[in-house]
C-alpha cells in the first residue's frame, strides 16, 4: 500500500511539476493533464477508498493522514464517507437511500425511478456524461452535499456541524483550484486557455474512469434493487443484498486489479468494507464458497469488458421499459 500511494501520488504530481518548469508545447500539456487524470482516479480508487474505510492500515491516525488525500484531488472526505460509507454500503442499490444510483433526470439507474423518453438512449450518451463526475464534485456537489446531509442530519455521523464543514470546504475549493488553475496560469509560458482545457481534460478522464469502475458493479441485470416497504423498511438481509446487489469483474488480471483498488471485486468490498484490498483476491475464495453453501448468487464477469457490455445492457433495458414485475 505504501508504495501503491507514492506512485500513485507521483503519476498525479509530476506531471504537474513538468508543466510548471519545463512544458511550452501546449499538446504535450495536454497529454500530461490526461496522465493526470489517470493518477487522479488511481489515488481515488487505490489510495484514498481504503483510506476512508478506515482499512489502509491498522493504526487509526495513519487512516485520518492518508484519507486527506483528497485534498489534492479536490473533494470532501467527509462528504465522501456519508454518501458512499453510510449511505452506498448500507442501503446498496435502493432507491432514495443509496445516493450512487441517483444520478439526476438525465440517467436512470434503478427499475423505481421515473423514466423520461430520452432515457432510451442513455445506453449511449451515458459513456460521455460520466467523465462530468469529478468535475462535478470539485465545484457544486459538496456544497450541495453538505447542507442535504445537515437537513438529514448526517452529518452528526462524521461529528461536524454544517458551518464548519462549509468552511473546510470552501477552503479546500480554494486551495485546490488555486495549485491546479492558479499556479498553471501565474508560471507557465503557455497561454491561460490550455490549463483550462487541461484541467477539464483531467477531471474529464478522471470522472469517466472511477464511472466505469463503479457502475458496472451494481447497475447491472442481475441486481434486485429492493423497493423498501411503506414504513421504510428493507426487507433484507444486509449481507445478502449485497451478494444480489453487487458483481466482480476481471478478478483474473492482476495488474487492473492492482490499479483499480481492488474494486473489481466489489462483493468482498461490500461484505468486507473494513479489510484492505490487497487481501480481496484471497478471501474471494472463501466468499465463494460460503455463497454456494447458502445457496446465494455470486455474480461476476469475466473480463472488464463483459462487464461494462453488461452494464450497457442494463441501461438500454432501464432506458426502454417502464415496469419490471421481478423488481415490484
Amino acid at each position: 500500500m505504501v508504495l501503491k500511494t507514492i506512485f500513485m501520488l507521483l503519476l498525479y504530481i509530476t506531471p504537474f511539476v513538468f508543466m510548471l518548469t519545463m512544458v511550452e508545447t501546449g499538446w504535450v500539456s495536454l497529454l500530461l493533464w490526461i496522465v493526470m487524470g489517470v493518477g487522479m482516479a488511481g489515488i481515488g480508487l487505490s489510495v484514498m477508498h481504503d483510506a476512508n474505510h478506515g482499512a489502509y492500515s491498522s493504526n487509526a491516525k495513519i487512516n485520518n493522514l492518508i484519507e486527506r488525500v483528497m485534498l489534492i484531488i479536490g473533494g470532501s472526505r467527509i462528504n465522501w464517507k456519508i454518501q458512499h460509507n453510510v449511505l452506498h454500503h448500507t442501503y446498496t442499490n435502493i432507491s432514495g437511500m443509496d445516493e450512487d444510483i441517483d444520478a439526476g433526470i438525465m440517467l436512470r439507474f434503478s427499475p423505481h425511478e421515473k423514466r423520461y423518453f430520452f432515457h432510451r438512449f442513455q445506453f449511449i450518451y451515458a459513456w460521455f456524461l460520466y467523465g462530468f463526475l469529478t468535475i462535478l464534485w470539485c465545484t457544486s456537489k459538496d456544497f450541495q452535499q453538505a447542507i442535504r446531509y445537515h437537513k438529514l442530519d448526517l452529518l452528526r455521523t462524521q461529528q461536524i456541524t454544517l458551518s464548519k464543514h462549509l468552511t473546510h470546504i470552501l477552503l479546500s475549493k480554494i486551495f485546490y483550484f488555486g495549485m491546479l488553475i492558479a499556479l498553471p496560469v501565474i508560471f507557465s509560458p503557455l497561454d491561460w486557455k490550455w490549463t483550462v482545457l487541461g484541467f477539464l481534460a483531467m477531471q474529464f478522464v478522471s470522472g469517466f474512469i472511477l464511472s466505469i469502475i463503479f457502475q458496472p458493479a451494481h447497475v447491472v441485470p442481475s441486481s434486485s434493487f429492493p423497493k423498501p416497504t411503506e414504513s421504510g423498511d428493507i426487507e433484507a438481509d444486509w449481507a445478502v443484498n449485497q451478494l444480489y446487489n453487487t458483481c466482480n469483474f476481471a478478478q483474473r488480471s492482476k495488474l487492473f486489479s492492482w490499479y483499480v483498488g481492488g474494486l473489481n471485486m466489489q462483493i468482498e468490498h461490500h461484505l468486507f468494507p473494513n479489510i484492505c484490498h490487497v487481501h480481496y483476491r484471497k478471501i474471494s475464495k472463501l466468499v465463494q464458497e460460503t455463497a454456494s453453501e447458502y445457496n446465494l448468487p455470486y455474480y461476476s464477469k469475466k473480463t472488464f469488458i463483459s462487464a461494462l457490455v453488461y452494464h450497457m445492457k442494463m441501461l438500454y433495458t432501464l432506458g426502454k421499459k417502464d415496469r419490471f414485475p421481478q423488481f415490484a
